[in-house]
């Protein structure tokens, strides 16, 4: 009987294409965090999937490649979730603390996936630093729209505390996850937004109704 207890996963019967990739992503993604990118290996993929090494391969064509595909999930998570919160409201207090709580939440939640975008160490490979830094401008620039919409603000301006923003989110959410802070996820995003909040709302919004 095949023992189920190992970290690998159990050889079994053919799977479609989408979830077979799922779940060789979720496999490399356990072992690109445990290992990091250079002593991570296709065989230990493998074995850890539990497919032969040619499947993988029929999936993906290199190591590299495996690990992009991977970082495009991760940011496109990131990003993906940042627009909904900001969508999520039309009160801009309101929208600052979903927000920030979007990246205290992914920490939280998955820091696999969070370790790989935000402390990758290959960040020297253009392609790899291209999909980090999309993370930081698409998020930025989905922020810096809201900003300018309802302050008027230049975009330049809106762009600069947005980028801003998000830095703060980010990094503190970082801070927050490898102190192990005594703060719970809701205290200290709670704390995180109202800092925001004190600073960004006190540019006016200009979309009051028109007199007439």
């Amino acid at each position: 009987m095949t023992d189920t207890t190992t970290s690998a996963r159990p050889r079994g019967g053919r799977l479609p294409r989408s979830a077979r990739r799922a779940q060789l992503l979720e496999a490399a993604r356990e072992i690109f965090v445990d290992n990091g990118y250079h002593a991570a290996a296709m065989d230990d993929i493998a074995e850890r999937a539990g497919v032969s090494k040619p499947v993988l391969y029929q999936h993906f064509p290199g190591k590299l490649e495996l690990y992009l595909a991977l970082l495009d999930s991760a940011c496109d998570t990131v990003v993906d979730a940042v627009r909904d919160a900001l969508a999520s409201t039309e009160d801009n207090k309101a929208r600052v603390q979903a927000t920030i709580d979007v990246f205290y939440s992914y920490v939280a939640s998955d820091q696999a996936a969070f370790r790989l975008v935000f402390e990758s160490d290959i960040t020297n490979e253009p392609e790899v630093r291209r999909r980090v830094d999309r993370v930081n401008t698409e998020t930025a620039a989905a922020v810096a729209a809201v900003i300018h919409d309802d302050t008027g603000l230049p975009e330049i301006a809106a762009e600069l505390l947005a980028v801003s923003l998000v830095g703060m989110a980010h990094v503190g959410a970082r801070y927050w996850l490898d102190q192990g802070s005594a703060l719970s996820k809701d205290e200290a995003v709670a704390m995180v937004s109202a800092l925001s909040w004190r600073g960004i709302g006190g540019f006016p919004r200009t979309d009051e109704p028109d007199a007439d």
